[in-house]
């Protein structure tokens, strides 16, 4: 990891924690940047005390999730050597939410059992993109526009499922589905931080193989990476972030996509970038939920919401500039 690198990371860390500072310290009870400093610290008042730790699990899910997604779309998007492959656009992210709601309407609403159903859900989605992308699977040049279809269509799934749930069923999976940070707790927190503490070296421990494979499956063969155990134990280990963030937050668009992306622009470094990815991924997710809690004085947007927005702008413009940078 280079000099600029590790600025990079450093300055998203920075920014990260101060956008999560700034938001645990707005709301109804406003306090100042200092005080939430001084009551993470220790020193603030009961009443601090308890404001700061009725905001700070939201606000960690949200690192959390984000982190996820961005090692998730780093991952991702080396496998497929596509700047598009990421689990938003191939359908793994609305497999997952196809799970998760599921789940929801059959077995209620416990993150730990939405957990296992949008985890399932990704799975089986990844089964079928892989399928039709065979022979080439995930490197065929086929798989965006796969995963574009069957996103399209496991939306359809969805409405067809909230079309047949009661009421109080359809009200609590619709919540979930538009991607909501609002009233996450620790008891969200905790099943998300185990996940990541076992995925995120899982993953750590692949990378170099997994950075020999953006070379190609010829050139990794030749240097002696097991292509056929690397990759299906990469595939795997990424739709579990991507459920995971799932479960706890609902499906989050974008970010996964933009994250890698932003990082590679920042850091001007060839590769994953698992780390940047992962910073880039959570400070996205913070201030998503941030600009969704104070952009609109009237209304509270869904942290899904402002990312929809940012990130479908970001497409444009990365569709733009590749457009450009061909013609060139």
């Amino acid at each position: 990891m280079n000099r600029r690198s590790l600025f990079s990371i450093a300055a998203l860390v920075l920014v990260m924690l101060a956008v999560g500072v700034l938001s645990i310290g707005t709301g109804e009870f406003q306090l100042s940047f200092g005080d939430v400093l001084k009551t993470l610290a220790g020193n603030g008042t009961k009443a601090q005390y308890l404001v700061v730790t009725d905001r700070l699990p939201r606000a960690l899910v949200g690192v959390l999730v984000g982190a996820a997604l961005g090692l998730a779309g780093s991952v991702f998007q080396t496998l497929t050597r596509n700047p598009l492959g990421s689990p938003d656009i191939i359908g793994f992210t609305t497999g997952s939410a196809t799970g998760g709601v599921a789940t929801i309407l059959v077995l209620g609403g416990s993150p730990v059992l939405i957990a296992g159903g949008a985890l399932v859900g990704g799975l089986l989605t990844a089964g079928v993109v892989a399928l039709f992308a065979a022979p080439r699977g995930l490197q065929s040049s086929r798989i965006v526009l796969l995963g574009i279809a069957l996103s399209a269509v496991l939306a359809g799934i969805n409405s067809y499922l909230l079309s047949r749930a009661t009421t109080d069923g359809a009200g609590q999976a619709t919540v979930w589905l538009v991607g909501n940070l609002a009233g996450r707790d620790w008891g969200y927190f905790a099943p998300l931080a185990v996940a990541l503490l076992l995925l995120t070296p899982a993953v750590a421990a692949l990378s170099r193989p997994l950075r020999m494979l953006e070379m190609g499956d010829d050139t990794s063969i030749g240097i002696g990476v097991p292509v056929q155990r690397v990759r299906p134990a990469l595939f795997v280990l990424s739709v579990a972030l991507v459920a995971v963030a799932t479960a706890a937050a609902g499906p989050i668009p974008f970010v996964a996509l933009c994250a890698p992306q932003l990082v590679k622009r920042l850091t001007r470094t060839p590769g994953p970038n698992l780390i940047a990815s992962m910073c880039m991924g959570a400070l996205l997710v913070v201030c998503a939920d941030y600009a969704g809690q104070r952009l609109l004085a009237a209304s509270l947007l869904p942290v899904g919401v402002v990312a929809a927005a940012l990130g479908g702008l970001y497409l444009i413009f990365f569709l733009v500039t590749r457009r450009r940078a061909a013609w060139s």
